[in-house]
């Protein structure tokens, strides 16, 4: 393995901003447009890294700052060797800072408390008041030994409107500042592979602070772009909006990540569609786990993709009592491990049962729609042919 980051520009779509990216990374190579599984506690819930592997991913979002902090605690991760070691995956990793945890406890008021500092919470297990900031978040992040690994910042949340999210903007810009200055004492992890840091782009719906968000920092030279705060995922439409703003200020040369896009599988085509490479979202295994599966086709539309279905709905709700005799697979045309060997009513008997096995089957079934859908997103870049060129003038 090469003990290095780059990310290089492979292909382009002629007509759109969707392209093709390669990652190398220490744990190595990753083809974009790539979806991220979750695994906020060092594991992705239901699926080994071996069945995660056998879905196409590639990387993963592991071992998240905040939670990584409370349980088990940075003395066991480094003591086994870091993140890769402790879950057991050995390909490509992103972890985050803990900013998104910050701002969902700091709405729980005496549970975390932000202020210029940092965030101020307590242990949810032993009470005790923990302390995270740029400095501590980045000395974390070493310790987890991700590839990529993201500046501490403050989410943005969509209610308090412009002041709160100015407010959310400069801080995060200062706390990015320290971040980088914290990581460039040593950018590498604990384990002496090279991390790659990425900056986060804030200022809620306001596109003059998106703006200035995004020029702010493409000054500090940073790897990576990602695009946060409350409204990026939640609201596509808006998420799409906000892409569009950003999109002229950004370099082609460094990829850039939409944090908490993946609800549904035509949120990844319509990201990507418009430049994005990366995104991660809890959502295929929090879907499955709840009886939502993902049913559909992918169709090429004007040169791009689409995730349709016949009944206009992209999933199914496997505890209907409609699927109880349907020995069709979840989607006839899926090739992932479930849909090849198990029928639509041995799933819903799975489910109403509550047995661990559904959790496990109906998993690997959305995280590899999600997968398929960047395949395909990946040869439908590469393979659109480009317009004619344009005859010379008459000399």
């Amino acid at each position: 393995m090469s003990n290095h980051y780059n990310s290089t520009l492979i292909k382009k779509h002629p007509r759109l901003p969707a392209r093709v990216m390669r990652i190398t990374t220490p744990h190595g190579e990753v083809l974009t447009p790539s979806f991220m599984p979750v695994g906020t506690r060092a594991m992705l819930n239901y699926l080994t890294p071996s069945d995660v592997l056998d879905t196409n991913s590639h990387i993963i979002l592991g071992g998240n700052t905040y939670h990584m902090l409370c349980t088990p605690g940075m003395e066991v991760i480094e003591k086994i060797g870091g993140m890769h070691r402790f879950m057991g995956w050995s390909k490509t990793m992103l972890t985050d800072s803990g900013g998104f945890q910050v701002f969902s406890l700091s709405e729980k008021g005496s549970v975390c408390i932000i202020d210029e500092e940092g965030a101020h919470f307590k242990h949810p297990i032993t009470g005790k008041i923990l302390h995270l900031n740029a400095e501590s978040s980045i000395q974390t992040q070493k310790i987890i030994g991700a590839d990529i690994i993201m500046a501490f910042d403050q989410c943005t949340p969509e209610a308090g409107g412009r002041e709160t999210a100015l407010a959310a903007l400069d801080r995060t810009h200062r706390w990015l500042i320290r971040s980088k200055a914290e990581h460039d004492k040593n950018p590498q992890s604990a384990y002496g592979f090279k991390q790659a840091l990425f900056g986060i782009i804030q200022g809620g719906s306001f596109r003059d602070l998106r703006e200035q968000s995004a020029e702010f920092i493409l000054q500090q030279d940073l790897d990576g772009i990602g695009i946060g705060g409350e409204v990026i995922g939640f609201d596509m439409q808006k998420t799409v909006e906000i892409i569009d703003w950003v999109r002229p200020l950004l370099p082609e040369n460094k990829i850039r990540y939409t944090m908490g896009v993946g609800l549904q599988p035509q949120d990844l085509i319509d990201v990507v569609g418009r430049g994005i490479d990366i995104f991660d979202c809890v959502a295929p295994t929090r879907n499955a786990r709840h009886g939502t599966l993902y049913y559909g086709e992918i169709v090429e539309r004007d040169d791009w993709i689409a995730f349709e279905s016949d009944t206009g709905v992209t999933k199914i709700l496997i505890k209907k009592s409609q699927y109880a005799k349907d020995d069709q697979p979840i989607m006839p045309s899926c090739d992932c491990y479930t849909c090849k060997h198990f029928s639509r009513a041995y799933l819903h008997y799975l489910f109403k049962e509550g047995l661990i096995a559904y959790f496990h089957l109906s998993s690997i079934h959305n995280v590899h729609v999600m997968q398929k859908v960047c395949v395909k997103m990946r040869e439908r870049i590469t393979n659109v042919p480009s317009p004619p060129a344009k005859a010379g003038g008459e000399g």
